[in-house]
């Protein structure tokens, strides 16, 4: 039986540095009904992404700042309770940009259904969908990887960077993360065949740390994070390096940021390429992620880690544990059962 209110999360202050849980509200609304050609919605699980914080200020940004009182969105995958709709059926899975929200209502524009035989629900929020697609486009585009040539992943226990790292080591690399405990990364290389990891928390001096890993230089480096982790591998950059600039979550807290980095006349000498981008321009290339990775997964080449947070109310919580380090792999809310 359909409930007769829809929670969701909204956004209620906006943070000038780090967000808190004050900066969300659970609210109540009554329950959205399905017009003619109409489908009802039920959220299982959601997404919470570094990138979020950026709309929870008031500025110019790829994606558009979150309202205020009004609820928060981003990527999430539920099933079809009701339909009113010619080609879309009770029963069907499907993704959504509508995450935040226990049901929703849609024309069926912007939803994807969704093929359980191929990987279980989660896997099309991680490993198949966007941090999957984000970590192959940005290796397999920009950093353009050789066999034998060195990958440095940062945050590379997380959603993106443990991806990245396996890709990497299928298309021949030497490959090197860096994460923020002694058990991250240890499941780094004892789980996912990185060849070293460095804790950047306890290292000392990332420099060495990072030469010692890299004896023979960085040809790719995929960045995640920012700060003391990119100074210190712009010093370890070999000649005609390239950067996949994916985001740089360790500053995005701070503003004004901090000053750096420091060592960008290394990409000078060294004619190094850095590229940022954002995955939303590529949309074109999924099919072609989803049969080369989808193919990595089935042969089971390709390993995907979640850590789920329960219940909608807590997803400011799992959202803020995403700054604090406390994923491995992709961070997801459960706010239902997958079936019924």
């Amino acid at each position: 039986m359909t409930p007769t209110v829809n929670r969701q999360i909204v956004l209620a202050s906006r943070p000038p540095a780090m967000p808190t849980a004050d900066n969300f509200r659970l609210e109540e609304r009554p329950m959205p009904e399905p017009g003619p050609g109409e489908v009802l919605v039920r959220n299982i699980y959601m997404s919470v992404d570094p990138y979020m914080r950026s709309r929870m200020r008031d500025r110019k940004s790829y994606a558009p700042p979150w309202k205020l009182d009004e609820p928060c969105d981003g990527r999430a995958v539920g099933r079809i309770v009701r339909s009113n709709h010619p080609t879309l059926a009770a029963g069907d899975y499907v993704s959504s940009m509508l995450g935040w929200r226990e049901f929703f209502v849609s024309s069926g524009q912007g939803l994807s259904r969704l093929d359980l035989s191929v990987a279980p629900l989660p896997a099309y929020l991680g490993v198949l969908g966007i941090p999957g697609f984000t970590g192959w486009y940005g290796l397999t585009e920009i950093g353009r990887p050789k066999a034998g040539e060195t990958l440095v992943v940062s945050g590379a226990a997380g959603a993106t960077g443990s991806l990245v790292g396996q890709m990497g080591k299928i298309l021949g690399c030497r490959v090197v993360g860096t994460a923020g405990t002694e058990d991250k990364c240890a499941h780094l290389t004892r789980d996912l065949g990185f060849d070293a990891a460095i804790n950047y928390r306890t290292a000392g001096d990332l420099y060495e740390a990072l030469r010692r890993a890299c004896p023979d230089g960085v040809d790719v480096y995929f960045e995640n994070v920012g700060g003391a982790v990119l100074d210190a591998v712009l010093r370890c950059l070999n000649p005609f390096a390239r950067i996949p600039l994916c985001g740089m979550i360790s500053q995005y807290n701070q503003d004004p940021p901090e000053p750096g980095p420091r060592y960008l006349f290394q990409m000078v000498g060294n004619r190094v390429r850095m590229q940022g981008f954002i995955i939303s321009d590529h949309y074109d290339r999924y099919p072609d992620f989803l049969r080369e990775a989808g193919a990595w997964l089935k042969a089971g080449r390709l390993k995907h880690q979640e850590t789920i947070v329960e219940g909608l109310e807590n997803a400011p919580r799992a959202f803020l544990g995403l700054f604090k380090g406390e994923n491995l792999g992709k961070m997801l809310v459960k706010l239902g059962p997958e079936d019924g």
